[in-house]
C-alpha cells in the first residue's frame, strides 16, 4: 500500500508481557488481521494483485467510519491501557469460548452489563442466566 501511495492506518498497541526473569514491551496490531486503507475505486483491483489479501470489506457510511477510526487514534495516543472487546447486543446469540463452559451458547441478556448470557431450555420456555467473563463470550452470527 505504501508503494500504491494508498492512505492507510494500521492502529497499533505496546504489550508487556512479564516473564520470571523479565518484562518484554512489544507492539502489536489492535485489531488483528486488518489495516485500513482508503482505495480509490478505480485503483481497487490492485489491491488483490499479490494475493495478500483475503477480501475487502466496504463501508457504507465513510464518514461515520472515519470519525470512529479518529476516536481509535485519540484512544492509542492517551496512553491509557484499552483492550478489544466484541460488540454484543441484547438477544444477540453468543457462544462461551473460555472457562469451564467453553462451547455452551446463550444469548446475551444485557448489553449495559454484558457478562451474563442465557442458557435456553426451550422446551420450558425457561433460561438460565449465567455469568460469564466478557472476554470469554464471542458474538455469533
Amino acid at each position: 500500500m505504501g508503494a500504491e501511495n494508498f492512505e492507510h492506518y494500521l492502529p497499533l498497541i505496546t504489550s508487556v508481557r512479564r516473564y520470571a526473569k523479565e518484562t518484554k514491551r512489544f507492539t502489536k496490531p489492535l485489531f488483528p488481521g486488518y489495516v485500513f486503507a482508503k482505495v480509490p475505486t478505480a485503483l481497487k483491483p490492485r489491491i488483490y494483485q499479490q494475493d495478500l489479501l483475503a477480501r475487502a470489506i466496504p463501508v457504507d457510511d465513510e464518514a461515520r467510519f472515519l470519525h470512529q477510526l479518529q476516536d481509535v487514534r485519540t484512544l492509542i495516543d492517551s496512553g491509557l491501557t484499552l483492550s478489544l472487546h466484541p460488540l454484543v447486543k441484547k438477544g444477540a446469540r453468543a457462544k462461551i469460548i473460555g472457562g469451564p463452559l467453553r462451547g455452551l451458547e446463550g444469548i446475551i441478556d444485557d448489553p449495559a452489563n454484558p457478562n451474563g448470557i442465557v442458557l435456553c431450555v426451550d422446551v420450558l420456555q425457561q433460561g438460565l442466566l449465567v455469568k460469564v467473563p466478557l472476554e470469554d463470550l464471542e458474538a455469533l452470527p
